[in-house]
């Protein structure tokens, strides 16, 4: 089975600025223990769960946690005491949700479901295509599928948005009937040849104008071959996750590079599409940057946080290249130099 098969959908989401009560009160209405955090753009920055709400206000409440996380059994709904404890000193999802967030894709496999929930301790994964949340799994519906005597062979349908390189391709088609249609009418104004030449201006001008419109072709089918490139890159990094192995073999690199006098060494090159906000804040830079990765990128992050951080190394990310003056890939950086 596949992560489509048993996700839930559709996905009540909240923007970064919605505020702390109004998500414990959404949390209540629709039953549910967390809610992903989208950004104007639709592109997934976070995700706040009720554990979040529980952190937001350390101070004298040690003393009342006790009950309300017996209240707030994984996968029920948020009791209305909850909600109320809820009312004071409200913040902004940004302010308390957490990020960078683990995902998987639609052909995900249930058993690198169960692998990713074991490794990253997490308690649910939104599900994206093309870079939008259209569904999310909790530890409670990947528990069903293994409860499960036979699999459910039906699909949902799922109505389809024509991605901005298929809308280019489709553009670009209808140009080509145009330039068609006003050849075949300009073809009679065009002189005769004599002797297999034609020295008329009318008709170098019009040499000219298909040389152009052949080099404009050629731009277009290049930028779309570049952009399809990318963006399947960008779904096989999403969907890509790194095992322990792999990340053994990293380690072991950045290694070696140190025995070679190197300061730092690149764990992940991958285009800037990947971050949510198209690699803005790597560029600018802004301090919360780590909460723009997706993927692969979020993964290596967060194992770095939990496992090379407090070993006093440092993890970086700067934009490599930029064609056209436009950010290009990103490099992610483990540093031990000074």
């Amino acid at each position: 089975m596949i992560a489509a098969e048993i996700m839930t959908t559709p996905v009540v989401t909240v923007t970064p600025d919605t505020s702390a009560n109004r998500i414990a009160r959404l949390l209540l209405e629709n039953h549910v223990s967390a809610m992903p955090v989208v950004d104007p753009g639709g592109a997934l920055v976070g995700i706040v769960s009720e554990g979040d709400l529980l952190r937001r206000d350390e101070s004298g409440r040690a003393a009342r946690r006790a009950w309300w996380l017996e209240m707030l059994a994984e996968g029920e709904a948020l009791s209305k005491e909850y909600v109320a404890q809820l009312r004071t000193k409200d913040q902004l999802a940004k302010e308390i949700m957490s990020s960078p967030v683990i995902t998987v894709t639609e052909t995900t496999d249930v058993t690198e479901l169960a692998r990713l929930f074991s490794s990253y301790r997490i308690k649910r994964v939104p599900v994206l295509r093309d870079g939008r949340i259209v569904g999310i799994i909790s530890r409670v519906d990947l528990l069903r599928t293994f409860d499960k005597d036979e699999s459910d062979a039906e699909t949902q349908a799922r109505s389809g948005i024509l991605h901005p390189i298929d809308a280019l391709i489709s553009l670009e088609e209808r140009l080509k009937k145009v330039r068609h249609r006003d050849a075949v009418a300009a073809a009679d104004d065009r002189p005769a040849e004599v002797n297999g030449d034609t020295f008329d201006v009318k008709h170098f001008r019009a040499i000219v104008a298909d040389s152009r419109h052949e080099e404009e072709l050629r731009r277009a089918e290049a930028q779309r071959s570049e952009a399809a490139a990318r963006r399947r890159t960008v779904e096989q990094l999403i969907d890509h996750h790194i095992g322990d192995e792999t990340w053994r073999n990293l380690m072991q690199k950045a290694r070696e590079a140190a025995q070679h006098g190197q300061k730092e060494f690149m764990l992940l090159r991958f285009p800037h599409d990947l971050c949510s906000d198209g690699g803005r804040a790597i560029n600018v830079p802004e301090p919360d940057w780590p909460k723009t990765l997706r993927g692969e990128a979020a993964e290596i992050y967060l194992r770095w946080e939990h496992q090379l951080k407090q070993r006093g190394f440092r993890l970086g990310a700067r934009v490599l290249e930029f064609p056209g003056g436009f950010p290009g890939d990103v490099g992610l950086f483990l540093i031990w130099g000074q």
